[in-house]
């Protein structure tokens, strides 16, 4: 009969371990632990059983009793931590090689090494965040302005799942008002009056419609716009790309094709992460080189969000510029940039173009930037408001989708015969399509999807 080995007493069940801080050295590196009852976990690894919420200075020893590092041990027993588990921080020299000991001993200990996110997947899981709150998370360490980390910070507090947890109530109520009606199909005459609906559903409309003004704008703050320069050779493109990100980055000559490759610079305005792409001159040309330059600048085209065409103000559009203008894609928003005004002693203006944005600004001098910087915005859709919440494309399509079935729901209620029951699935499809913002109605792959883009130590 074969016997089990013994359990090692301080081997927690299912706890994980990762470094929290980034990679690099540092003054400080900390190790993070989640699982359950970790107290006979820290006495193994320091001799010691730290107190609640205190921090105890240990040292953090190997299996032979030999001393790794010496640092602060923070406990906080569930249910009163980030997982909703017992956590255990160390708190130790922020060294590479020093931070792997010790993470490589807690792994001794029983503890496995922690997939991408999956702190913060613990935390959802136990209660302690929503899914909207959860990806606040990762938004607030990933934020690239000083706006977008505001933004998160709101979501991280719960301002839009509060915003969405309101609409879900207001669909709930009217609801129970429906299906409790189809109880007693006799009174179903009367319910369209007696239950307000028709004032119900407008305010639905005009509170969804809040909310998705808010996280559109919250997109934009989360992940930036992309925006393509192109036009002819030697129309200004690297010296606007230069000027907008305030450095040389790229290499301006009168010779045209000196751009052979797409060139990237990140900026803000007005907080909105803008990533810029100088890409090389389009033309027809037999030089192989640039021929790939100009191949990897359609690509960027058709990833791109927004176009600036830069043309020169001293030739103005001409028949080589339309037919660039006509191989963009159908629904890409762009801006006509005439460059060059310092050759031309023009003053920077914004000209009506119709439905697109023209302008004259100096790339070289800096003459109608703000302009333009007004112009980006604008094609973007921002509006300066303090207080938006961070967003993602997911949120975005789960609000789009449920307003989809309020317009449904009241189409069906202003037919001259209304059949209640479809009015009813139409808000619980409404109702179950906001929810899955927050977690309540999310399938397990898509939770895998979102937390296996967070880093390993959150």
């Amino acid at each position: 009969m074969s016997v089990e080995p013994p359990m090692n007493p301080a081997s927690p069940a299912d706890a994980i371990a990762a470094i929290a801080t980034a990679a690099g050295r540092g003054g400080v590196g900390i190790v993070r632990v989640s699982g359950k009852d970790l107290r006979a976990f820290a006495q193994a690894l320091t001799g010691k059983i730290p107190e609640p919420r205190r921090a105890t200075f240990a040292g953090f020893q190997s299996a032979d009793g030999g001393v790794l590092d010496m640092g602060l041990m923070l406990h906080f027993p569930a249910p009163a931590s980030f997982t909703g588990e017992d956590v255990l921080e160390l708190h130790g020299h922020g060294g590479p090689v020093v931070l792997h000991l010790l993470l490589s001993r807690c792994l001794e200990l029983g503890a496995r090494l922690a997939e991408p996110g999956e702190f913060t997947r613990r935390a959802f899981l136990n209660g302690k965040l929503d899914l909207a709150q959860a990806e606040a998370v990762a938004d607030l360490i990933d934020a690239s302005t000083q706006a977008a980390a505001r933004s998160a910070a709101r979501s991280l507090q719960g301002e839009f799942s509060r915003a969405i947890c309101a609409l879900v109530e207001e669909l709930a109520d009217l609801r129970m008002l429906v299906e409790a009606t189809l109880d007693f199909p006799e009174e179903e005459i009367d319910f369209l009056q007696a239950a307000d609906a028709f004032n119900r559903l407008a305010g639905l409309d005009e509170h969804l419609e809040a909310v998705r003004r808010k996280a559109r704008q919250g997109k934009l703050l989360q992940a930036g716009l992309q925006v393509v320069l192109i036009g002819q050779p030697n129309v200004g493109k690297s010296s606007l790309l230069n000027r907008l990100a305030g450095d040389e980055l790229a290499i301006v000559t009168p010779v045209p094709g000196t751009t052979r490759d797409a060139l990237k610079s990140a900026i803000q305005i007005e907080g909105i992460p803008l990533h810029i792409i100088d890409t090389a001159g389009l033309r027809e040309t037999e030089d192989e080189v640039e021929k790939i330059g100009i191949a990897h600048a359609w690509k960027a085209i058709e990833q791109a969000d927004l176009a600036l065409l830069l043309v020169d103000a001293r030739e103005g559009l001409t028949a080589a510029d339309r037919a660039i203008l006509g191989k963009l894609p159908v629904n890409l928003p762009r801006i006509t940039v005439r460059n060059k005004i310092d050759l031309t002693c023009e003053a920077p203006e914004r000209h009506p173009e119709g439905a697109d944005i023209a302008l004259s600004i100096s790339a070289k001098t800096g003459e109608g930037m703000e302009l333009l910087q007004q112009a980006l915005l604008e094609t973007a859709g921002w509006k300066n408001v303090e207080d938006v919440f961070i967003a993602r494309e997911r949120h975005l399509r789960a609000l789009a989708t449920s307003a989809t079935h309020l317009s449904a729901a009241r189409a069906e209620i202003e037919t001259p015969s209304p059949a209640l029951e479809l009015f009813a699935e139409n808000l619980r499809l409404a109702q179950n399509a906001l929810s899955e913002i927050t977690g309540e109605f999310t399938a397990d792959d898509l939770l895998g999807a979102i937390f296996s883009r967070f880093c390993i130590g959150k």
